[in-house]
């Protein structure tokens, strides 16, 4: 009687309890790691799980089928082929951050601008792949605008995200590579930065609400919460700017 009197206690708690997993860009892994025990803390019994990769990556997961709630892309590209498959549902994309995008170096690293990287000094540049990470799209533009992109072709080292290009970048495995501000401020110390680089589409990050998500109402709570103060604030304290 005492076991099936405790479990009945529990039963309430058991039908609030949600688990909401958001699928996000790599980026995003510090400041959303803060968000989640305000949103947490708004929202008893609700808990958050995270899926942290290149934004290309998520959206083939999503379309495999995998249980995702909420996608926050780093680039509007990759959400308008979300939105184009139908994989999240209509009405419930937002704009909810921005970034910029650095050439950075290991410490004490000679490159200044992009030109230096065409140098013989620099033989090896980190960068995202161009078909899934959307720092390496960004990075493909600004290249091709200041037409170094075919030139430094041989020096790429392509990584499978933005993080993986800071690691690359503070190991000194390459003399310079292309990161978000909000990345290489993480990793002051660690690496340089020489320069911010423009001849890019806006680096601006939208979250919608997955098609099939089983938990909707409280993944459309999390995309709002997402333009709200309190996390505005955890976002700019990380670095980003305001969509």
């Amino acid at each position: 009687m005492k076991r099936l009197l405790l479990l009945l206690t529990a039963l309430p708690w058991l039908a609030s309890a949600q688990q909401l997993t958001v699928s996000a860009a790599a980026s995003l892994t510090d400041a959303f790691k803060a968000i989640a025990p305000r949103f947490e803390a708004a929202r008893p019994g609700a808990t958050v799980r995270f899926n942290f990769a290149a934004s290309g990556v998520l959206l083939q997961q999503i379309a495999q089928g995998a249980p995702v709630d909420v996608f926050a892309s780093a680039d509007q590209e990759t959400m308008d082929r979300a939105a184009a498959q139908k994989l999240v549902a209509a009405g419930t994309r937002r704009d909810f951050a921005a970034n910029s995008l650095v050439l950075v170096t290991p410490p004490g690293g000679a490159v200044a601008s992009m030109r230096d990287l065409a140098g013989a000094g620099v033989k090896r540049i980190a960068i995202g792949k161009p078909a899934s990470v959307p720092v390496g799209r960004y990075t493909q533009q600004a290249l091709e605008n200041a037409q170094l992109w075919t030139g430094l072709q041989p020096k790429f080292v392509f990584a499978d995200n933005v993080r993986q290009v800071l690691d690359y970048v503070s190991r000194g495995e390459v003399e310079a590579g292309f990161v978000y501000r909000t990345d290489a401020e993480l990793a002051r110390g660690k690496v340089g930065i020489a320069m911010t680089v423009g001849g890019h589409a806006p680096v601006s990050y939208p979250a919608a609400v997955v098609a099939d998500s089983r938990q909707a109402a409280l993944a459309r709570d999390f995309v709002a919460f997402l333009g709200g103060a309190e996390a505005q604030g955890i976002l700019a304290q990380y670095g980003f700017g305001r969509p």
